[in-house]
């Protein structure tokens, strides 16, 4: 579904005054967003995770947020300049590195509350940015939702769980990496001495 939304996006096929390109791109990206989600759910009941899984899931979460926002960048730069773009998917990169080093010493760090909250932050902005490309207003029935508004606040309100939920991943590898090396000292420093008595006994 990426290329689909970059291409939707970005290509005047489709025509922006009856709204048919704000809503065929979120329609796109809540369907790619919620099949992601339930196709986490569906493996994890099962028990069906696989290594093809663990690698590609995260990247598809990672390229459909960093996709967008790249392209909304050009779809709407009033909402989205690029330093947010910048400060969104250098985040997903932060992330991904210090679970990358994690892996490397023998542990995992899994998604926290925060991390998926944050996903559902971006879902809302993204979607809100989209429509309101649009419609500043969107009148349903009698009340009328103030687009702009829900999307100015989105995104800076975004911005700020992104960086912190980064500063929690950091403060949860660090720890995690911390204990790991002094252990991994502590136990080269045992068996440093323990040669060191055997060598004294012979």
């Amino acid at each position: 579904m990426i290329p689909v939304l970059i291409w939707v996006l970005s290509s005047n096929r489709f025509t922006t005054s009856n709204g048919e390109k704000v809503l065929l791109a979120s329609a796109l990206f809540i369907a790619a967003s919620i099949t992601d989600g339930i196709d986490g759910y569906i493996a994890r009941r099962r028990g069906q995770i696989t290594t093809m899984g663990i690698l590609l899931d995260p990247l598809a979460d990672k390229l459909l947020i960093a996709a967008a926002f790249v392209t909304l960048v050009q779809f709407n730069p009033r909402l989205v300049p690029a330093w947010i773009a910048v400060v969104i998917i250098g985040r997903e990169f932060l992330v991904s590195g210090l679970r990358s080093i994690a892996a490397s010493e023998g542990f995992t760090i899994e998604a926290s509350d925060l991390g998926k909250f944050k996903m559902f932050v971006q879902i809302v902005s993204v979607v809100a940015v989209i429509i309101e490309h649009r419609w500043r207003e969107w009148p349903v029935g009698p009340y009328i939702f103030p687009v702009h508004w829900i999307a100015y606040l989105a995104i800076w309100f975004m911005v700020a769980v992104s960086l912190i939920s980064a500063g929690d991943y950091f403060i949860a590898f660090w720890r995690k990496i911390d204990r790991h090396v002094v252990k991994r000292h502590r136990r080269a420093f045992i068996l440093s001495r323990r040669k060191k008595r055997n060598v004294a006994a012979i």
